[in-house]
């Protein structure tokens, strides 16, 4: 491969990777956001915020790990025949639904930027009570379906090389 992929992919890899561990810490945040909601409703001073905050962090949590998920193949997937095959057949069809996902996500991030530009353009709220600003999280959001879509190419890239019998360290 040429020296140009090989830097993407591991500029790639680092980056998903360091956003990832972090992404991972915000589970804990959710948890202290469902206790002090837990915690204030038995006093019976019930915060407005706690729910649809304890939705964007996870929302969060998921749409910023995915990308290391991929990466560390920690994601649900059918093994019934796929753990069977060899290195290269099993890069040969990863090589098709790599192409498959960065498909989808190119029509995802195109939906979230639009998604977002409005919320910007428009001050967007959400139709709750706290009625929060809709964009931070549309940005994440949108920004973690990036990284998702960069992470699909580099493992497309590490597929290429498996087939031609010289895979990227």
């Amino acid at each position: 491969m040429p020296e140009f992929v090989k830097a993407y992919v591991r500029a790639v890899d680092r980056f998903n990777r360091r956003v990832g561990l972090f992404a991972m810490y915000l589970i804990f945040a959710m948890f202290a956001i469902l206790l002090y909601s837990s915690v204030s409703k038995a006093f019976h001073l019930p915060a407005s915020w706690t729910l649809e905050s304890a939705q964007f962090t996870m929302a969060a949590y998921y749409m910023l790990g995915g990308a290391f998920a991929m990466q560390t193949d920690d994601h649900v997937r059918m093994d019934l025949f796929y753990g069977n095959w060899s290195p290269a057949r099993r890069a040969a069809f990863d090589l098709v639904t790599a192409i498959a996902l960065i498909v989808f996500l190119g029509f995802m991030l195109y939906g979230g930027i639009t998604s977002t530009t409005y919320a910007i353009q428009f001050k967007e709220k959400s139709f709750t009570a706290w009625a929060p600003y809709m964009a931070p999280i549309k940005i994440i959001m949108t920004f973690g379906i990036l990284m998702m879509l960069a992470q699909a190419t580099s493992s497309l890239f590490k597929d290429i090389a498996e087939l031609r019998g010289r895979p990227i360290a």
